[in-house]
């Protein structure tokens, strides 16, 4: 059997495999991606966050990300009926992009996708990896067809961006439970959206429900549509008024004072759709020459939208530990990757758990906050969790359980 070789191979051709394997054959070593299915195809994940630019910049797909015109995100809106905070990302504490987009991505990923491939990057699509073999000097993937057929593929590393697929946690028993409380998102697109005017349009919109742990996400797209979804614990889905999904998430726009006035006319663009339990984990994110981008490694939340980034992120962060590898230093994975990785994926779970024990909302929602507190916040909602001049990164914990505890207590004040 003939053996393919290159000097990594990525599974998956998502934004952290297509834009790694880009920085890889910037540098000047070929990459090969295994793609399962074929594109454009569905996926969730839409609003990204501007810590992306930089990351798209790097690869060398921002260009082509700006042509398709997708609408402008400059902020994020959380509501709750009379309550109001409104982000705008150009009011943060670290320096860097104030916007990014709200993409469908079926299309973006179709556009980063095609970028590698004009950048030299070979994508073998609609075939799944199905074997991996670690040995002393490199990686031997077993690859198969949709007809059967199976082929191999040599190569020095193996990076795994097959998302929720997550191969190389399968096939190497890396998979590990996650720690945030099992949660379902149920989700659409719409047409009808009425739409907030100016500055605000692009925004995404956070409802709080009632029902503790609960909240919809609005998400509108340039051609027309919004992303429109709920997430909450099972039982609130399963008692939410209606026979099937559709009739459930509609019953959960009722809910939310802003949500109902803007989702009055909605228009289902297809049937409600249910992911169980999103949240995962692994035992590591590397090991002998292999490495775990995005979800693969582990996916927190949607809460902050910052699914794609920590993918692209972990993307762009193995692609450079790896290129300064090939060139013959001498890496600690665990400390130049591994470590990183984790940074940033703690700091959103701090704030993904702040978010659902209530402190996060009573933060948000306060009045009278200090500036640098509020420019702080929004540096980590718009992605920069790696900025340790921050001391909302640097002292995260801390930080999120004093502020709650201020809040509390000026909003006590304030009612009495």
């Amino acid at each position: 059997m003939a053996v393919k070789t290159c000097d990594v191979l990525i599974i998956g051709a998502g934004p952290a495999g297509s834009s790694a394997a880009a920085l890889m054959q910037r540098a000047g070593f070929d990459a090969v991606i295994v793609e399962k299915q074929k594109f454009p195809r569905f996926v969730i994940g839409e609003s990204l966050l501007p810590r992306c630019m930089d990351l798209l910049h790097e690869a060398g797909m921002l260009e082509a990300v700006e042509a398709r015109d997708y609408i402008i995100k400059n902020g994020a809106v959380f509501l709750k009926n009379e309550q109001q905070r409104t982000i705008n990302f150009n009011e943060k504490f670290t320096p860097g992009w104030g916007y990014t987009f709200q993409v469908p991505r079926d299309d973006f990923d179709q556009v980063l996708a095609d970028s590698a491939e004009k950048q030299g990057v070979e994508i073998i699509w609609q075939q799944t990896v199905t074997a991996v073999q670690l040995n002393s000097d490199g990686v031997m993937a077993t690859i198969e067809d949709k007809e059967g057929e199976t082929s191999v593929i040599s190569s020095r590393f193996i990076f795994d961006a097959s998302g929720y697929g997550r191969v190389l946690p399968t096939l190497l028993d890396l998979e590990a439970p996650s720690s945030l409380p099992l949660r379902y998102s149920v989700f659409t697109h719409i047409t009808g959206d009425i739409r907030p005017a100016g500055a605000e349009e692009g925004k995404i919109w956070i409802c709080v429900l009632p029902e503790e742990n609960s909240w919809l996400w609005i998400i509108p797209f340039a051609n027309g549509k919004t992303s429109v979804g709920l997430v909450a614990k099972p039982d609130f889905i399963e008692k939410l008024a209606g026979k099937n999904l559709d009739e459930k998430l509609k019953a959960a726009f009722q809910l939310e004072k802003n949500a109902k006035q803007r989702l009055a006319d909605a228009e289902f663009c297809f049937p409600a759709v249910k992911i169980d339990g999103y949240s995962t984990a692994v035992k590591q994110f590397t090991g002998q020459h292999y490495a775990l981008l995005g979800n693969a490694s582990e996916f927190l939340d949607p809460v902050f939208s910052s699914g794609v980034t920590l993918a692209m992120e972990s993307a762009n962060r193995a692609a450079k530990t790896l290129i300064r590898q090939f060139n013959g230093e001498d890496i600690d994975w665990d400390k130049e990757y591994s470590s990183y990785l984790a940074q940033g994926v703690e700091i959103f779970r701090t704030f993904v758990n702040a978010w659902y024990d209530d402190k996060l909302p009573t933060i948000f929602f306060s009045t009278n906050q200090p500036e640098n507190i509020r420019k702080q916040i929004c540096s980590i909602l718009a992605g920069y969790v790696w900025d340790d001049n921050n001391p909302c990164v640097r002292e995260h914990d801390r930080a999120v359980n004093n502020l709650a505890a201020a809040s509390a207590i000026m909003a006590e004040k304030k009612e009495s």
